[in-house]
């Protein structure tokens, strides 16, 4: 059994139990056990397209963690938290919210190549452990800043609040307590200011949302954090293609499995196909370097004359390499 299941991880929900979640289904609907991965881990309070591979799509996960990425997130403005999102406790708090026309002028800074830190909340390591276990520990967490690109920053949806009566406190930690914001800092005659926004972002990998809006905040003179998190996209894959629990709770019922997972294929969707001939299939299928491949330098996945993948490939000069071999004879 080697495809995909593309989930539409709910909230709440850890990417490894969504992997546990898929194993179970499969086992109570009769079909043994099945080789099971994450193709890139979306944090418990995020939701969206998780893909799940099967098989020996296992194999591609790697190949997915590399991809660009879609994100639809709120920030809300006038308090930041320590984990940078609505889970932590509040360390800042600022009465300035911005216009829609400022927020509009400085998406253009934070589109491109751009660099950043990660959230000292991160899974990211520092001398073998965790970033989160050290934060979590009262430890001071430093971690250097690297380098990301984002290839598109757009408004989704902006959330103003009528200027009349102001507006309501910043969604706090419980624990904490908030400042309306002052009446002087609400705009100009004929401007809004906005509590919070909603934005889409197509990211590289590497791209932490929750720095990204930190550092979207900062640059309008007030600070943030994010209050909802969407992956709608990662890789060839979308919120299109994606089921639900529900859905995935079908198998356990007897369900088709065709009517919940893609095929091996939609994992490479994204990636140019290699056609071989019988003989060149059979020498990469060997090991072998296949030579005088008359096509562009870069990554294939290669097919044999009958369209089953065979490897993850590699082309240069002319010659072919295997990167990840596959195994569905």
């Amino acid at each position: 059994m080697h495809g995909w299941i593309i989930l539409d991880k709910p909230y709440g929900m850890g990417s490894t139990d969504a992997v546990t979640a898929v194993k179970r289904a499969f086992r109570a609907g009769g079909h043994g056990k099945v080789k099971v991965g994450h193709g890139g881990t979306l944090d418990p309070l995020a939701t969206g397209v998780l893909p799940i591979a099967l098989g020996e799509a296992t194999k591609l996960t790697g190949q997915m963690l590399n991809g660009d990425k879609t994100y639809d997130f709120t920030i809300r403005f006038g308090v930041q938290t320590d984990t940078l999102d609505v889970e932590g406790v509040a360390v800042a708090h600022s009465d300035v919210r911005p216009t829609l026309e400022q927020i509009e002028a400085v998406l253009a800074r934070f589109t491109g190549p751009i660099e950043q830190v990660p959230p000292a909340y991160s899974a990211l390591k520092v001398d073998g452990k965790r970033a989160y276990d050290l934060a979590r520990a009262g430890e001071e967490v430093e971690l250097a800043s690297r380098a990301v690109t984002v290839h598109r920053l757009t408004i989704h949806e902006p959330f103003p609040f009528p200027r009349e009566g102001g507006g309501p406190s910043p969604n706090l930690a419980p624990g904490t307590s908030g400042q309306e914001m002052d009446p002087c800092l609400r705009g100009g005659p004929g401007e809004e200011w906005i509590d919070e926004i909603t934005l889409t972002a197509h990211v590289s990998k590497g791209t932490y949302i929750r720095s990204l809006a930190c550092d979207i905040a900062q640059a309008l003179g007030t600070v943030g954090h994010v209050t909802m998190l969407r992956r709608t996209q990662a890789g060839p894959f979308t919120l299109s293609g994606a089921i639900s629990l529900d859905n995935l709770d079908q198998i356990r019922h007897g369900a088709a499995v065709e009517d919940v997972i893609l095929p091996f294929e939609a994992g490479l969707a994204d990636i140019p196909a290699l056609d071989l001939t019988p003989d060149q299939a059979r020498r990469l299928h060997m090991g072998q370097v296949v030579t005088g491949i008359a096509a562009h330098d870069g990554r294939y996945w290669a097919r044999g004359s009958d369209g089953t993948p065979l490897a993850l490939v590699s082309l240069e000069d002319q010659e072919v390499r295997v990167v990840r071999g596959f195994n569905l004879g």
